[in-house]
């Protein structure tokens, strides 16, 4: 080196040893280097370690404490103590807390979290950014925090090891952790690579020597595979969800009064918070539980479904509002290729809140209601899709009093939605369209399922009628003045059918909706309001309330008098039933008179031999065997007269 300034060399430049010693260390770190590089290119080809660009893992970069839970968990005392119990046992593995949107998993998580850190044990929380390679950064940080030497690190920075093999192999030699990864909602891409989490060859494994706590809304056993234990989360009780409602605004009402909102909101601890904490603010307009359920109905969109600057763009600011929590899950699936979910949801959130045959469910509906191609290999697996991320329940229904399969009956499929999802997803659909236009698809495919089903043989209908019977009065309700008569035809075939198959209840709330729509549409003295004031009778008596019944009958005996006059067969058949309704009731002499004086009238009107004249004589006797003391009816009611 020269200095310029004097225009001299240095004192050392002139020591020739002193620069050729330089100049030859110089040479051989170089040829060392390079030697070393070709080494390790050697030892990576084909399958080897690839280099990772892994830095200081002991620095990390972000916070790796469970959150805090700043409310008492509720409701989940078993699962936490699953939990705990795999935590503090001998061995390790891996479970997955998995179910729909909203339903607390990170809660859970977290709780457990916190016990476990009360017992000592080493606890480290992940959060899952849809990024493999951040997920393996915090993995490799997980595994540097119990112990993995910064030499196995150093190996899989230079690639003589793959990283994830030395991070599990360290974590099955260590004992009594607890890692959870959070909200692993897109399971395919965890890697590294692009293999299944069933395999157990990427980050997430079930042979640590902890427990690797997973949460995902995928509830798939197929997708986490054999060795994964599956803790399904269900919504919370009633009055574990009171409870909750409580902890958040004690002063807004009675426990059972905090209940029954709970119940409304369907268990769903995302709505319940939701609800708690507008509750608890001063300035609220509803400050008492029942005024906040009777607001839901008028104020669903607002109170729930309340729109959040920043909940569009940002899946976590989604994950804590009600209305976009399962559009989440929604994108996740249409990515995955599941491109009729969004559509089959919003399908099923227009029916009742009750389940739905799965055989409603064609893509003729879907292609009718929405417009869209629709095969049925596409509905299927819109609905698989459904299933797998806790949107869309699925249970298998056969006949009453839940026949077995050698009876002769056909199981039935049914599809429920929780009720938040359903409310929820419905409020998503813009008015009046495509509503209205889907609602005409809906009513077009019920009159056609129970026209199918009316004309099923024997029982096999009985299944399918039962559940479609809660979707036929909203199916009344939208008809027009022009289809009024086919829409109440559809409501008695099915409650025919609902009539041989013993189905009560269901029969009976058919026969009340067509009697309170046949009132306010045709009038009161309309002879068909007759005919299903009488099958509505008919049916009150099957269940017992004979004196519900009896009013009925005498209601239409006397309106029939005075229409049609006293001696009209439809008057004689009301005197008949009222005869009968009062025989049940134990008033034997009042039923015995009326039997007699129609068995007069209908030997007179209609013949000693007419059908309905040897029913009315069959009537008195056994009328007449029961006021002896000796005898019952036993005699099959007409339906429709």
């Amino acid at each position: 080196m020269t200095n310029y300034v004097t225009a001299e060399l240095p004192g050392w430049a002139e020591n020739t040893v002193l620069v050729w010693s330089v100049f030859g260390a110089l040479a051989v770190v170089s040829l060392g280097l390079f030697f070393w590089e070709r080494r390790l290119a050697a030892v990576a080809p084909d399958g080897g370690g690839r280099a990772v660009p892994l830095g200081r893992v002991a620095a990390g970069g972000h916070s790796m404490d469970p959150p805090a839970v700043s409310a008492r968990v509720r409701g989940r005392e078993a699962e936490l103590e699953r939990l705990g119990g795999l935590v503090r046992g001998p061995g390790g593995g891996m479970v997955v807390v998995c179910g729909a949107g909203g339903l607390g998993k990170t809660t859970l998580a977290a709780e457990a979290a916190a016990r476990a850190r009360a017992e000592g044990r080493v606890v480290v929380w992940i959060r899952w950014r849809d990024d493999p390679d951040q997920l393996g950064q915090d993995l490799a940080q997980a595994a540097h925090l119990l112990g993995l030497p910064e030499s196995r690190l150093e190996e899989a920075r230079t690639g003589r090891v793959s990283l994830v093999d030395a991070v599990w192999e360290h974590l099955a030699a260590v004992k009594g952790w607890l890692i959870v990864v959070d909200n692993v909602d897109a399971p395919g891409r965890v890697g590294p690579g692009s293999g299944p989490p069933a395999a157990y060859r990427g980050w997430l494994r079930p042979h640590g020597g902890g427990v690797l706590l997973v949460t995902s809304r995928d509830t798939g056993p197929q997708t986490w595979g054999p060795d994964a234990g599956l803790l399904h989360l269900q919504p919370l009780a009633g009055d574990a969800g009171g409870a909750v409602l409580l902890d958040a605004a004690p002063r807004a009402g009675a426990a059972a009064e905090a209940e029954a909102l709970a119940v409304r909101l369907g268990g769903l601890p995302l709505g319940l918070n939701a609800a708690g904490v507008y509750l608890s603010v001063p300035t609220s307009r509803h400050r008492t539980f029942a005024a906040y359920q009777r607001a839901l109905e008028a104020e669903f969109a607002d109170l729930l479904g309340a729109e959040h600057p920043g909940a569009a763009g940002d899946p976590d600011i989604a994950r804590r509002v009600v209305r976009h929590t399962w559009d989440l899950s929604l994108d996740q699936l249409h990515r995955d290729g599941y491109v009729l979910a969004r559509p089959v949801l919003q399908l099923l959130a227009l029916f009742e809140l009750a389940p739905v045959p799965r055989s409603l469910m064609t893509p003729e509906l879907v292609t009718g209601a929405t417009g869209l191609p629709a095969t049925a290999a596409a509905v299927d697996a819109a609905l698989a899709g459904l299933h797998q991320y806790g949107l869309l329940h699925t249970l298998e229904a056969t006949g009453p009093g839940n026949s077995g399969p050698g009876d002769g009956l056909l199981p039935v499929i049914r599809l429920q939605l929780h009720p938040l999802v359903r409310d929820v997803t419905a409020h998503t659909l813009t008015r009046p369209e495509p509503t209205d236009a889907w609602l005409t698809a809906i009513d077009d495919h019920l009159t056609g399922a129970v026209g199918a089903v009316a004309g099923m043989p024997g029982r096999t209908g009985w299944p399918t009628a039962r559940l479609l019977a809660p979707h036929l009065p909203a199916h009344l309700d939208r008809s027009t003045q022009h289809d009024f008569t086919t829409a109440v035809g559809t409501l008695d075939d099915l409650a025919d059918v609902l009539t041989d198959a013993g189905a009560a209840y269901e029969d009976l709330l058919l026969r009340r909706h067509v009697l309170d729509a046949e009132t306010r549409v045709l009038g009161p003295d309309d002879p068909d309001t007759f005919i299903t004031r009488n099958n509505l009778a008919n049916a009150l008596n099957v269940l017992g309330a004979h004196r519900q019944a009896a009013d009925l009958h005498r209601q239409n005996l006397t309106d029939r008098e005075r229409i049609l006059g006293p001696h009209h067969p439809s008057t004689l058949a009301s005197r008949n039933n009222l005869a009968n309704a009062l025989s049940d009731l134990g008033d034997y002499q009042q039923a015995a008179d009326l039997h007699r004086e129609t068995l007069a009238d209908r030997e007179r009107v209609l013949g000693p031999d007419h059908p309905d004249t040897l029913t009315s004589r069959n009537n008195l006797a056994n009328t007449c065997a029961r006021l002896a003391g000796a005898g019952r009816r036993w005699w099959q009611l007409p339906r429709r007269r």
